[in-house]
């Protein structure tokens, strides 16, 4: 899994013969890696269903046991593959509850059997669940306690996904580009370092993205590109629509517009035929962005509309938010301020934590300027 990658053919023909060898003996608790690993392949080939439907089954077991080492794991991998289907309620309640039931002490072996902390990982995958709810403030201090114990059991694995999951949220936050190169930097310097081409490339994306956010755009995209094709070669589907989303802005950004269309419609394929819908509303949102600076409002009304639809069906607070601001300035522009600020408000007011961030401070701008707070 370190060295080819979750996603990689190896890995899944491994995890197959184990289950088969695992299931004969009896479903042993001490091959808890077994089960939990076979759901890492499937999600890390964007086989989400069958995924959780794994998760399921070790769950069910580790009940029937009162095995709690198996209900920690359990949790963290139903957490994570909801997280990524877009159901974010219930992953938060699934990683909290595995972090409830972490021991140190009688746990310490699970970091052995499936190559990392299982509490760092449910550190930083609550956090996105968090950044995702409307929690930015608790989200950054969930994935930057994560990757300070990492760096604490000096643990490569655990501190490589650690900061892989920081450069996710500093890539949506908006800010903070100075930290994210560094995590970027640590990531690929400890990838290329342990030999771990699937956080290579990952680091390699955020590189690129820090870069683009430094004006240094033609650069930056050069990383995105590089980065994303060697993603691709470990095999992975995982977060694909994300990295292809960070090549679209960036081509928007440089004015690129028929490309950044063409990425955006390669990314929602993606989400089509994999599930992978924790990033759906924006992928729709940029979309919007880029028809409207074509000005196309119509279409960008109806898609900015639709990721607001996604957006509160998935309880996506933060989403939302940002659906809200795209539609609520293009109403502005057609002179529809009234209901602009009827839109926005009750979305703004929602908050209660994150004002100092990039989405919280343009929502208010937006308010005042319409006349509404």
């Amino acid at each position: 899994m370190a060295v080819k990658g979750n996603a990689a053919p190896e890995t899944g023909q491994a995890y197959a013969r184990a289950r088969k060898l695992w299931d004969q003996l009896g479903s042993p608790s001490e091959f808890l890696r077994i089960p939990y690993g076979q759901q890492a392949h499937h999600a890390g080939r964007g086989e989400y269903e069958l995924a959780l439907r794994l998760d399921e089954d070790l769950l069910r077991v580790s009940r029937q046991r009162n095995d709690s080492a198996g209900l920690v794991l359990g949790h963290l991998a139903s957490g994570r593959n909801l997280l990524m289907t877009g159901r974010f309620a219930p992953s938060r309640s699934h990683l909290e509850a595995a972090l409830a039931l972490y021991d140190p002490n009688s746990h310490r072996s699970l970091g052995r059997q499936i190559g990392f902390h299982p509490n760092v990982n449910s550190r930083f995958s609550l956090g996105l669940a968090l950044f995702v709810l409307g929690f930015p403030d608790q989200a950054f201090a969930q994935i930057s306690a994560a990757i300070s114990e990492a760096r604490r059991l000096a643990h490569p694995q655990s501190l490589a996904g650690s900061l892989a999951v920081g450069g996710i949220l500093l890539s949506l936050l908006g800010e903070k580009e100075a930290t994210l190169g560094e995590w970027a930097d640590q990531l690929v310097a400890l990838a290329t370092e342990q030999g771990f081409p699937y956080w290579r490339a990952q680091g390699t994306i955020y590189r690129g993205w820090a870069r683009v956010k430094n004006g240094d755009v033609a650069a930056g995209i050069s990383l995105l590109r590089s980065g994303r094709e060697a993603f691709r070669g470990t095999g992975a589907e995982l977060l694909l629509p994300h990295y292809t989303d960070l090549g679209a802005v960036a081509c928007g950004i440089a004015g690129n517009m028929e490309e950044a269309l063409t990425l955006l419609g390669e990314a929602l394929r993606i989400v089509g035929r994999t599930r992978e819908r924790w990033l759906e509303a924006e992928l729709y949102r940029h979309e919007g962005q880029i028809l409207q600076r074509q000005e196309n409002s119509a279409a960008a009304e109806a898609l900015y509309r639709k990721a607001l639809r996604i957006a509160r069906e998935q309880e996506a607070k933060l989403w939302e938010l940002r659906a809200a601001v795209s539609l609520a300035r293009l109403r502005r522009d057609q002179g529809r301020r009234v209901e602009a600020r009827k839109l926005l408000a009750p979305v703004y007011g929602w908050f209660t934590e994150g004002f100092d961030t990039p989405d919280l401070k343009e929502a208010k701008a937006l308010l005042d300027e319409l006349g509404g707070a």
